[in-house]
């Protein structure tokens, strides 16, 4: 909820909290008319409910009617994930902080001049949409059907993306990795041998201050202790989290997803080595706070260095904008695909005078393709296809395309290609622990000041 400046220093400049309260508007004699006497009934009056401040943050407040509002989507979104819900005060708690970090990093972003385009935001929602399996008329109706305005989701998916461009630009961009990393990185999974294994994992985090006290050590590790304590006494772990968890995952179980051992964090990778699924860890330590992780799923990811398939595709690819609509690219592409599969039209030739892409001059030539060099919607798509085959229209984050796989192989990985592939292994796995890092700066840096407990 956005507060207008003016009236937002009047309600910081009060010492006191401002709290919920009715004002009582009394009525006034009209002229000639006496005032009620002593003991008499008086006319009803009129109550004007005035909105709590529960947090200040920089330059804004968090009120009493955002946090209920955010608790109240977080109960609905808990119940239809089927997670029992936890506690309401421990919620309301956790869902205060990560309110009171995202407005940290959101002002930040406006301070840095960063924007989200409406043609951006837009593509944003379509793709929200899609992965609802819903056009995004149905998936607004959804929306509002679950008492979610849809202004207010686009305005939350607008805030989303300045986080993340904001994290790519204070965090990402600028993580180096050194070839001495590179080949320290290969060379221990050279010695690792065969089994490298890929975990599902959800976890806790208890943030801590970045110059924190012993008392704060201290109530962190007994957090962070009683979620591990309520995790191994049978309680489902997606309530931990979202009781516990500081993490931007928690409502979401703390699902980490799965991960390879060489892109997780080391710490995290050392301790479920030994772990089966379903175990839960010690609490764990690192410079951003304490952690509690549990396996959900392991599974072996093969040798390391064995062959893996590879596919050589082109493409065409039309782009949408304020000229060409979603309707249009897939009709474009539909005609061309149907020039192809019944006239005899050549590919190749249909994607240098059609195809946005930088490859149009090669034909739509994409070259030979490994797992992970495309975005998940082109890949899926691609790799449905047999050798030969032509897609339908596909979307994807830049557009609409049509695919063709002209070959497919098991091959090794090429000594540049696994150097590339480890630069990028050990970027991810320090990215979220410098994240997590520069949250807390970030936090720390933040003047907050608490009023929930002014009731």
């Amino acid at each position: 909820m956005q507060i207008n400046t003016a009236a937002m220093a009047l309600c910081i400049a009060f010492a006191a909290p401002v709290h919920a309260q009715t004002q009582f508007q009394g009525q006034v004699p009209r002229p000639g008319q006496a005032a009620p006497e002593p003991g008499q009934p008086r006319e009803p009056q009129h109550a004007v409910l005035v909105d709590r401040i529960v947090a200040v943050v920089g330059k804004e407040v968090v009120t009493q009617s955002e946090l209920a509002e955010r608790r109240d989507f977080a109960e609905r979104q808990l119940r239809r994930q089927g997670t029992p819900l936890p506690d309401r005060m421990l919620l309301e708690r956790q869902i205060l902080d990560r309110l009171i970090i995202d407005k940290a990093q959101l002002q930040l972003a406006r301070d840095s001049g960063i924007r989200v385009e409406e043609l951006q935001l837009d593509r944003a929602l379509e793709r929200v949409a899609e992965n609802n399996s819903m056009s995004l008329a149905a998936f607004r109706r959804a929306l509002e059907k679950d008492g979610v305005p849809y202004e207010r989701f686009r305005e939350e998916v607008r805030q989303q993306i300045q986080m993340q461009r904001l994290r790519e630009r204070e965090v990402d961009d600028r993580i180096e990795v050194s070839d001495a990393e590179i080949d320290q990185f290969l060379a221990e999974a050279k010695a690792g041998g065969s089994a490298r294994s890929e975990y599902n994992l959800a976890h806790v985090l208890v943030r801590l201050p970045e110059q924190a006290s012993p008392e704060q050590l201290d109530a962190a590790r007994k957090k962070a202790e009683r979620a591990r304590a309520e995790a191994l006494a049978g309680t489902d772990f997606a309530k931990v989290a979202a009781s516990y968890s500081d993490a931007p995952d928690a409502l979401q179980g703390g699902a980490m997803g799965w991960r390879s051992e060489n892109r997780l964090p080391e710490l995290f990778a050392n301790a479920v080595k030994g772990m089966k699924t379903g175990e839960v860890s010690g609490v764990l330590r690192s410079p951003g706070g304490f952690h509690v992780l549990k396996v959900i799923e392991r599974r072996g990811s093969g040798e390391e260095g064995a062959p893996v398939q590879q596919t050589r595709a082109r493409h065409i690819l039309i782009r949408t904008s304020e000229v060409v609509s979603e309707a249009d690219a897939r009709r474009r592409l539909a005609d061309l695909r149907e020039r192809i599969v019944t006239g005899g039209a050549d590919f190749g030739e249909l994607a240098r005078l059609n195809s946005a892409d930088g490859s149009a001059s090669r034909g739509g030539e994409l070259g030979w393709l490994l797992p992970g060099d495309t975005v998940p919607d082109f890949e899926r798509a691609m790799d449905a296809l047999k050798v030969g085959e032509i897609s339908q229209p596909v979307k994807s984050p830049f557009g609409w395309h049509l695919i063709q796989v002209e070959e497919r192989r098991a091959a090794g990985v090429s000594p540049e290609r696994r150097r590339m592939q480890a630069r990028q292994a050990i970027k991810e796995r320090k990215s979220e622990e410098a994240y997590q890092d520069w949250l807390r700066q970030l936090r720390d840096r933040t003047y907050v000041e608490l009023r929930l407990e002014d009731k």
